[in-house]
């Protein structure tokens, strides 16, 4: 089951990282797998108050996780496919019977609501272009209340990052 993704923007709660607390978050960004005193070394803090900053910040929801970053080619997931789709209504209804569906799409490692000229990109990782040919067909066909759906394969990645500017 994927978990909604959630924000700061979500909880009025969630204060404004300080200077200590974005420095914090840019280590972390960089390698989540630090120990704790080797964090509270680099940002000049004892290790109890370090521990203490990382602890309110997953509270306030700036961190949401730690994960492993995998190699997609190795997991046997090294094909992009970038897939916009559009609706053949807008309705409320359709969107929703759309986004619970798409969640269950095998490979499918995002998906946006966006402008223009489609209603949504999803971002799909499968092992090469016969397996996502069968993905499309048992998969993607189905999807509920879909009128057009265009696929773009990733030829070469240039930049992917999981890090962002604090």
């Amino acid at each position: 089951m994927r978990k909604q993704a959630s924000s700061t923007t979500q909880n009025p709660t969630a204060a404004a990282p300080d200077r200590i607390d974005r420095a914090i978050l840019k280590q972390l960004q960089r390698d989540a797998s630090i120990s704790n005193v080797s964090l509270a070394a680099k940002i000049k803090l004892s290790a109890p108050a370090c521990l203490r900053r990382v602890e309110r910040l997953k509270e306030m929801g700036w961190i949401r996780g730690v994960v492993a970053l995998l190699d997609p080619a190795a997991a046997g997931a090294g094909m992009l496919v970038l897939i916009g789709i559009v609706l053949d209504r807008s309705t409320p209804e359709v969107f929703a019977e759309f986004e619970k569906a798409a969640q269950k799409v095998s490979g499918c490692m995002e998906c946006h609501l966006v402008t223009g000229e489609f209603d949504y990109f999803m971002l799909v990782r499968t092992r090469d272009s016969e397996s996502f040919n069968r993905l499309h067909a048992e998969q993607l066909l189905y999807l509920p209340g879909v009128r057009q759906i265009r696929s773009f394969m990733g030829l070469k990645q240039i930049v992917s990052t999981t890090q962002f500017p604090l």
